[in-house]
């Protein structure tokens, strides 16, 4: 399952922007993971915003 740790992430949109079918930015704005993402379907997508992410704030 991908997460975004809020402590780190940096609200920069990077992903939100790059992968809008799985993060979407929250009205704390921070990035966050949209309900019921098949993270198995999404595995490649989720690898690279992983590898993307400017504060390394996302994990699976």
């Amino acid at each position: 399952m991908v997460k975004v740790n809020k402590n780190k992430c940096i609200g920069c949109g990077a992903c939100a922007a790059t992968y809008s079918e799985i993060f979407h930015m929250e009205e704390d704005g921070k990035a966050g993971v949209k309900s019921g993402v098949d993270a198995k379907k999404n595995a490649k997508s989720i690898k690279e915003a992983i590898k993307n992410c400017p504060a390394e704030a996302i994990s699976n």
